[in-house]
């Protein structure tokens, strides 16, 4: 093995590896195990969060793999409507000048599948830089053709059932992009706004119970006034209990509106009258609904005012016998130019009450950036309230179990009060709808033209047009589970791996991704598409803020695992940012925090971080100094596996089976692996991964390396050793770090199998040229293998050892220098142990001589430490130079008289303590006991000294 860890040379060649044998296709034997991995966007790159999760999938996939199961990690990648579209479209304005309308949508779309095959790698290129065993035999696109006819099958069914029809309803508008989109593209940003508060005159002659002649109502969106249909009061308000019925006149279009009671109307809030705008506000929607009001809508697709109003019932039919004239000054004016001017014009007739200054958010699209509107659109929707039924019965019964369970909650929270799912998109790169419609405009469902007119009994001459609108990824993505193995064909690999075993997601999509799955796969399968959704958390900096591009706090999982210098890593972050002040700021910030860049850390170190914090469903706070910490404990693995070989290789290390001494040590450090490998198989099963890359990180660094490691040496390099105890002792360095490399595999699989390969030849488990570690069983404890008195023994000798390491520290004694050590207090098994385990403590403690002494009394001047009953003393004449050790000792008591007396003249100040936080205070006093604690202890050590 090289002298130093270096995993840029290992990864992709062992990658390679594992791609090329074939080792991450399922083997056909034991009982099926499969994950399903939430397919990436095919515009994206690797980001903490999918790191995070590819990990935690990777690493579950690897050990049932190990487990003997069938294991069929499923990968594949999202069609990412909305973000690949643009991409492309940026792309051909770029290099052609030409916008998609420009080329048509046939031409249009040929550009995106040359995108796709050219450059649409990227994120699985990565994938594999994380290890992930992912069977790429079998990826999948949701574009794909198996997958569009899983998808055109499913919608046909549904729309045959009922459960999807056409309607004009409220929906998530982009006046940029002209499509609808889902909630979860919706990012709402806190802000500062206004709150408008307008005089709406009572029509009649009719006055308030306070003798007003009008009502007061506030909005934020004073464009919306176009469109209001009615003013709502809280049925239970008695200031208004007399009006309900009544009506206003609208300002500036003069249109009589009702009052209607409605307990949306908050008593509390402002006036407690409220203006009722249903066509474009989706608690105004609600309202209409319950008080049966028309639906307004008074903005185009670009979010213009338009010239007339749009007039429509609860069910979209267009209504006739209302008045749908606008003011023609704001025809054609954007939403927010007809803003300002309706506020002026509301000032200049009397009819601005005032204006609040208040904190609010705004929704804005996450691709376009632009302010999101509730506009009401025709849309294709799916009819939920039959399909949810099922989908709560199976996490009520226990079909799915959610870890932890309580996300249970929040998803039964969701799926009791859903609205119909809006499926469309105004978009050109999707599953087109299958929908065809005639010169009348009745809609045709089918799976091709051909078919429309063949089951609706339609001529060749009636000419037919497809809808032009594609599905919402959240459609094709919900058949993720069956769609991916073949489904609707009978497949075997839909026989063997459905349901999945678990589900792997954030919190963020178990509506969006998980509820739509479940519906949608008992619906078209019968089964559930997982029989666990483990719930994690999200990946957010040290400080626990989200890491965002906007904040500039983001980290690059592949700049992690190769380094990056700071200007490089300053210009990822500044780069595209439009406002130089927040990149100077940005940039200071990142080079304080990364004043020499990032140094590479290797896949193995980074995923181990991410499964040392995995808690269930907590968002975990990405630590740095973790990171650090866990490439150190790679290279202490690997440096460990360094000194086994060089005392193992050529020489005769028992992998004939022939007969072996087993050393105290020997039997300690096997008891303690058989104790590891249940903590961490019953830490995976509960998927506490935090616990198992605790326990075999402790097992590791604490247990096989510093002390195992430490006690192997008397054995072997004792000329007084016998052949069978080396043969022994060499036989367990090497079978137990071969299992421990089978325990790490799964969390780091990299650097295990690099030292595995040499290690297993020694242990007998090797079986050949291209073996893999990854195919070999996962370890199991042995219960009788475990030897409480062996682990008794080494606590006790750990224990006399410790004590003399830190007598040697208390007395600023050299580590080399050896020193003569009594033991007295104890009881006749400290002696027999004494006598058992003297050339381990001569080695370990660096001793010239150990004794016992049998009356304590007779004890000289020592430096003192128990262990147990027992104390160890280390007799101190002749050990220092005593006026060097006093004159330091006087410097250091001396310097702690003057913290101490700071502090007791500060506690001593009544000012302070009666107006400094009680927090500040309580620290100050906590940090005088501990000064007073530490300078008893050097007194009490220069006392000793003295007396010498």
């Amino acid at each position: 093995m090289d002298k130093t860890y270096q995993p840029e040379q290992i990864e992709n060649r062992w990658y390679q590896r594992w791609e090329e044998d074939g080792h991450f296709a399922p083997s056909g034997e034991g009982e099926p195990y499969s994950i399903m991995i939430p397919p990436p966007n095919v515009t994206g790159s690797l980001h903490m969060g999918h790191a995070f999760q590819d990990t935690i999938m990777d690493t579950l996939t690897r050990w049932r793999r190990m487990q003997g199961r069938n294991t069929l990690w499923q990968v594949g990648t999202d069609h990412a409507g909305i973000a690949t579209q643009m991409l492309v479209e940026r792309k051909v304005a770029a290099e052609e000048g030409k916008s998609r309308h420009d080329l048509g949508r046939e031409a249009f779309t040929d550009k995106i599948w040359e995108w796709k095959h050219e450059s649409g790698g990227h994120i699985t290129r990565q994938l594999r830089r994380m290890g992930a065993s992912v069977d790429w035999s079998r990826e999948r696109f949701t574009m794909d053709d198996g997958f569009y006819k899983a998808v055109q099958e499913v919608f046909v069914q549904l729309f045959d059932k009922g459960l999807i029809y056409r309607g004009k309803r409220l929906v998530n508008w982009d006046p940029t992009l002209h499509t609808a989109i889902s909630d979860l593209e919706v990012e709402n940003r806190d802000q500062q706004g206004q709150f408008w508060h307008f005089r709406y005159p009572l029509a009649d002659g009719v006055t308030t119970e306070a003798g007003l002649d009008h009502l007061v109502v506030a909005t934020t969106r004073p464009e919306t006034l176009l469109g209001d249909s009615a003013v709502a009061v809280n049925p239970e308000d008695p200031r208004y209990a007399s009006l309900i019925g009544k009506f206003v006149d609208l300002p500036l279009v003069g249109r009589r509106i009702p009052i209607v009671a409605d307990e949306h109307a908050d008593m509390e809030k402002g006036s407690g009258c409220v203006k009722i705008t249903p066509a474009h506000d989706f608690n105004d929607y609600e309202v209409g609904k319950r008080c049966e009001l028309p639906l307004i809508n008074v903005f185009s697709r670009d979010a213009v005012i338009l010239e007339r109003a749009e007039a429509f019932d609860l069910q979209g039919r267009p209504l006739s016998d209302i008045d749908t004239s606008l003011p023609s000054a704001y025809a054609g004016l954007s939403r927010f130019e007809a803003r300002e001017r309706i506020v002026a014009d509301m000032e200049t007739a009397g009819l601005l009450e005032r204006t609040e200054t208040v904190n609010n958010t705004l929704p804005f699209g996450d691709r376009s950036g632009d302010v999101i509107e509730p506009y009401l659109t025709d849309q294709w929707f799916v009819a939920v309230e039959n399909l949810a039924k099922p989908a709560i019965a199976a996490v009520e019964n226990g079909d799915i179990e959610f870890v932890p369970k309580n996300y249970e909650n929040m998803y039964f929270s969701w799926m009791r009060d859903l609205q119909d799912w809006c499926i469309s998109r105004q978009l050109w790169w999707g599953h087109r709808i299958p929908a065809w419609y005639d010169a009348e405009g009745n809609v045709y469902v089918a799976r091709t033209e051909a078919e429309a007119r063949d089951k609706h009994g339609l001529p060749a001459d009636v000419p037919l047009t497809q809808d032009e609108d594609v599905l919402d990824t959240w459609f094709s993505s919900g058949l993720w589970t069956f769609g991916t193995l073949g489904w609707p064909e009978k497949t075997e690999a839909l026989e063997t791996f459905h349901p999945s075993s678990v589900l792997v997601t954030g919190f963020d999509i178990i509506f969006f991704w998980v509820a739509r799955m479940i519906m949608l796969t008992l619906e078209f399968t019968g089964e559930v598409p997982f029989k666990q959704v483990y719930v994690h958390g999200l990946v957010r900096d040290g400080q626990g803020n989200k890491m965002s591009k906007s904040k500039g706090n983001v980290l690059d999982p592949i700049d992690l695992i190769d380094g990056i210098d700071l200007e490089s890593l300053v210009e990822k972050r500044t780069g595209n940012m439009m406002q130089p002040q927040k990149a100077k700021a940005i940039a200071k910030a990142t080079r304080q925090e990364f004043p020499e860049g990032i140094e590479p850390h290797g896949t193995d170190a980074l995923r181990f971080t991410f499964l040392s914090q995995a808690t269930t469903g907590r968002d975990i706070k990405f630590d740095m100094g973790r990171l650090d910490g866990y490439r150190n404990f790679c290279n202490k693995l690997w440096n460990a596996s360094r000194y086994v070989l060089m005392n193992a290789e050529g020489q005769d290390c028992g992998a004939d089976g022939s007969e072996v001494e087993l050393s105290l040590a020997d039997r300690w450090i096997i008891s303690r692996l058989q104790q590891t490998e249940a903590q961490v198989t019953r830490a995976m099963e509960e998927y506490r991964f935090d616990h198992a890359s605790q326990a075999l990180y402790e097992f590791i660094w604490n247990e096989y390396c510093d002390w195992y490691l430490e006690l192997s040496k008397p054995v072997l390099w004792d000329d007084d050793a016998t052949p069978e105890s080396q043969r022994g002792t060499r036989r367990t360095l090497v079978r137990v770090l071969e299992a421990i490399l089978r325990l790490a595999h799964p969390m780091m699989p990299y650097i295990s199998e690099e030292i595995w390969q040499r290690v297993a030849p020694l242990a007998g488990t090797y079986r050949g040229e291209g073996d893999s570690l990854m195919v070999h069983a996962w370890p199991e404890a042995d219960e009788a293998r475990v030897d409480e008195a062996a682990t008794r023994n080494i606590e006790w000798l750990k224990g006399v050892i410790v004590a003399i390491r830190n007598i040697r520290a208390e007395l600023n004694i050299a580590p080399g220098k050896p020193l003569a050590a009594l033991l007295t207090k104890g009881d006749a098994t400290d002696r027999e142990r004494l006598e058992a385990n003297r050339p381990f403590l001569a080695k370990l403690a660096k001793l010239e001589r150990l004794d016992w002494l049998d009356d304590p009394a007779a004890a000289p001047l020592a430096a003192t430490q128990l262990v147990g009953d027992m104390e160890v003393l280390v007799p101190m004449a002749g050990l220092i130079d005593k006026e060097a050790e006093l004159a330091r000792l006087a410097k250091e008591i001396d310097k702690q008289d003057k913290l101490i007396g700071g502090i007791e003249k500060k506690l001593g100040n009544e000012s302070f303590v009666a107006k400094a936080p009680e927090a500040v205070v309580q620290k100050e006093r906590d940090k005088l006991d501990d000064l007073s604690a530490n300078r008893r202890l050097l007194v009490e050590q220069r006392d000793k000294i003295a007396a010498l």
